[in-house]
Order: C-alpha cells, then sequence, then structure tokens
C-alpha cells in the first residue's frame, strides 16, 4: 500500500468527516498499523501539497494538513460511488468524447487514468463514452490543454446496440473475475476480526478492505443494471463490501478518534 494511496483513504474514510484536518504525528499513526512509516508519510503529504491535494496549516496540537477544496471534492465524489449513496439511472443515452490523444506516453496513461475514474471507457484510440456524462470532465480536458468534443447519442440499435458497445469499451468478464477475486482475498482477513479483536485490528482490517474496493472505482464504470449482464459478479461484491464495512466501522472509529486525541502518547 502507497502511502500517498493511503492518505487519500484516510482523509475520505475518517477525517473528511471530523473536519479535513489533522496532525501530522496523528497521520503518521494512523498510517503506522498498516505497515507504513513515518518518513513515508512525510514525504507522500509533501507531494500531495505540492499536487494541490492538501495544504499546511497549524492546529492547537501542532503542525497539521487539511484538504484543499478541490480535494474535499474529489473525496465527496468517491464517497458516493464506493457507498452508493445515489440511485443509479440511465436515460438511453451515451456521453461521448473525441479527442487527440497527448503525445506522450506517461500523459496518455494519466489521461486514461484520469477518464476510467470518471466513468469512461475507450472505444478507439480518440473516442471514450460513458453510460452518462462524469463529474467536471470538461474541467479535467480542459487543464490538459487537449482538444475534444463532446456528444449525446443513443444507439439506433436499442439495448442490444447498447451492450455492443459497452462490450467494446469495458471487458465485463475481467471486471467480474476482480470483483470473486476480492471477496476471495478479503473473505479470511475481515473473518479474523471478532468482538474480541481490538480497535486497532478492526481499524487494519477495515482500512485494508476499504482501499482494495476503492480500486473499483478506476476499473468499473458502475454500468446501470439494463446494460449488466445477469448475475454480475459486481452485485455479491457490494453485499459482501457494504456488510464487513459497517461491521467494522465503530471500532475503526474508535481508534481513529484515539489516534487524533492529542494526549495520546
Amino acid at each position: 500500500m502507497q502511502a500517498r494511496s493511503a492518505l487519500f483513504d484516510l482523509y475520505g474514510d475518517y477525517l473528511r468527516q471530523r473536519g479535513g484536518r489533522a496532525p501530522v504525528a496523528a497521520l503518521v499513526r494512523l498510517l503506522s498499523p498498516l505497515g507504513i512509516a513515518a518518513p513515508a508519510v512525510r514525504t507522500a503529504v509533501s507531494r500531495m501539497v505540492r499536487q494541490g491535494w492538501l495544504h499546511p496549516l497549524r492546529l492547537s496540537t501542532g503542525p497539521g494538513y487539511g484538504l484543499t477544496g478541490k480535494a474535499a471534492r474529489r473525496l465527496d465524489e468517491a464517497a458516493a460511488r464506493i457507498y452508493r449513496t445515489g440511485k443509479i439511472n440511465w436515460d438511453g443515452r451515451f456521453d461521448l468524447i473525441v479527442l487527440e490523444p497527448p503525445a506522450t506516453r506517461r500523459d496518455r496513461q494519466r489521461l486514461a487514468a484520469n477518464l476510467s475514474y470518471l466513468g469512461y471507457g475507450m472505444l478507439g484510440e480518440h473516442t471514450w463514452v460513458a453510460p452518462r456524462p462524469g463529474e467536471d470532465v470538461d474541467g479535467l480536458l480542459n487543464e490538459t490543454g487537449l482538444r475534444y468534443e463532446r456528444f449525446t447519442a443513443s444507439h439506433a440499435m436499442g439495448g442490444a446496440g447498447a451492450m455492443g458497445v459497452v462490450r467494446r469499451a469495458w471487458d465485463l468478464g475481467e471486471i467480474g473475475s476482480a470483483y470473486e477475486r476480492f471477496v476471495g482475498e478479503h473473505r479470511e482477513l475481515v473473518a479474523q476480526v471478532t468482538a474480541r479483536s481490538s480497535d486497532e485490528e478492526a481499524y487494519a482490517a477495515r482500512f485494508r478492505l476499504v482501499h482494495a474496493w476503492r480500486n473499483f472505482l478506476f476499473r468499473d464504470p458502475q454500468l446501470p443494471p439494463a446494460l449488466l449482464p445477469e448475475r454480475w459478479a459486481g452485485a455479491a461484491a457490494a453485499s459482501f463490501f457494504d456488510r464487513h464495512a459497517a461491521r467494522l466501522r465503530p471500532a475503526a472509529d474508535r481508534y481513529v478518534d484515539l489516534c487524533l486525541d492529542h494526549k495520546k502518547g
């Protein structure tokens, strides 16, 4: 688990609802159960400041870091998708983006990751598609400086044609297999946390569970049911995640509050 990625998870899943700020010492304490050392935490924090995700501030307990507006918006959007607080509707139309790809491989990879995060799949080198407009996709593309056009389209062949578009843009078989692996790899992890486990153990297990689940934000466009195959593995995986994330939450929250207590240590 990379320190920067873990910090995004920490702020998004725990600190956002606690004011979106924390002292450096607490950040170090909170990532220690994940095997992330203090120097890695400090390096990752500095990088996130340079990238505009965090800003330094002075807290009563010492120096700390808070979320920027950009980071808060991104984390709120991610939380809505992780916990599926909004209903997935579809009006039968796709959002299409036609653009000139970046010149360098690194920039193309970065663009692909960002568009995938917003729910777009690649139809071709120049064309991306999503079942709904992505949040702030225009802002993302404007930042790149790329020339692009956006269209709203519905398939003349109806549902069958729409499913063809989906199969071209996303490998649903691979995504479904990834969901099955997620459940298989984390079943034992969460089963080991019982009523006799410590709050720290529950926190660490839940953190790893959410961290792995968050990766699906970059893989699964959260298609509407009408565009998914029958017996979609993602539905069973979501049920597994919801059940255990909720079960472990109280103990994890207690551990976070303890680490944020300036009297600790």
